[in-house]
């Protein structure tokens, strides 16, 4: 028997939940799947443990919806990731792919190689990388990221701040 042959699949916007102890992402068919976490932060890229199943979420600044490209995924067919609204990109051996502008993918050895460049990211940039044995979850994150205020940096979290009309939206760690 032959191994089907796959193609890139463009991804949808799909929605994104933050939550206690991970990331929900929210199906264009209404299923949902938890990706645990919380992301531990990088700076700029990060290569993956070789042989892992790599998802990579780019969302928007509110972290409301995103999309979704599995990297190198040979065993979702077409059709289930159309019905998702999840994308999927192929990549051969010293590859490299723009996956959306500012994030690009590429294989190193048995390892998948994230990079983004946050100044052309409108949003953040999530990478999951998983197996049957153990799963992995990062957030790409600028130099200025300090860690001190959760997921952003305290200057993000004011303007933030500022954005709400009184500031009670804004919630204080």
């Amino acid at each position: 028997m032959t191994t089907p042959t796959r193609s890139n699949v463009a991804p949808s916007t799909i929605g994104v939940d933050f939550v206690d102890g991970g990331v929900v992402v929210q199906y264009l068919d209404d299923r949902e799947v938890f990706y645990h976490g919380p992301p531990k932060p990088v700076e700029s890229a990060i290569t993956t443990p070789p042989g892992k199943d790599v998802h990579v979420l780019v969302t928007d600044p509110d972290g409301i919806e995103g999309v979704m490209t599995y990297v190198n995924d040979r065993d979702t067919h077409d059709e289930i990731l159309e019905t998702t609204g999840v994308g999927r990109v192929m990549l051969e051996s010293d590859d490299e792919e723009v996956l959306f502008p500012g994030v690009t993918v590429s294989t190193e050895a048995y390892s998948i190689r994230v990079e983004a460049d946050l100044s052309a990211v409108d949003g953040r940039v999530f990478v999951f990388a998983e197996d049957e044995l153990s799963e992995h979850a990062y957030e790409i994150v600028g130099e200025e990221y300090d860690g001190a205020s959760g997921d952003r940096t305290d200057e993000e979290a004011a303007e933030r701040t500022e954005d709400t009309d009184d500031g009670d939206d804004a919630s204080e760690e």
